[in-house]
């Protein structure tokens, strides 16, 4: 989808080595992750990444026996002060968008990249654009 990103998401078993198996295979690679977060589900973790090269990643990944799905997420420039998540939130909020989940990082001294998963993207788009909030491409993210 235009004004998407892939987010690649995995289900590894939560044991010690899991992590550093996933990590060890994109290195491999050459596959860049720009950003993951790891949400604990009982015996499983849920690992989710923005990597600079997501179908590349996805095929290796899934080589090396992984559950793994590709989600089409969005990524904002989100100005790294107080209230720069505020701006963001409110704007969906107040537009009847539901964040499902979210993370970010800090790419500049004053801009973090917010990666979200939303319940309707193309109403996300429309009302982050309309609040002067940049989107982030797929092929921005390995320059980032």
């Amino acid at each position: 989808m235009k004004g998407t990103i892939k987010q690649i998401s995995l289900f590894a078993e939560n044991k010690p080595g899991r992590l550093a198996k996933i990590a060890e295979t994109l290195s491999k690679a050459k596959i860049n992750i720009r950003a993951f977060t790891i949400a604990e589900a009982g015996d499983f973790g849920v690992v989710r990444m923005v990597v600079d090269d997501p179908d590349m990643a996805y095929k290796k990944l899934q080589g090396q026996g992984f559950a793994v799905s590709e989600t089409e997420v969005i990524a904002v420039e989100m100005k790294d002060v107080p209230g720069g998540l505020f701006q963001i939130a409110s704007t969906l909020g107040g537009n009847s968008v539901n964040i499902d989940y979210a993370y970010a990082f800090v790419t500049k001294s004053d801009l973090a990249l917010l990666i979200l998963r939303v319940d309707d993207i193309p109403a996300a788009q429309r009302v982050l654009k309309a609040a002067k909030v940049r989107l982030v491409t797929n092929e921005e993210i390995g320059k980032i």
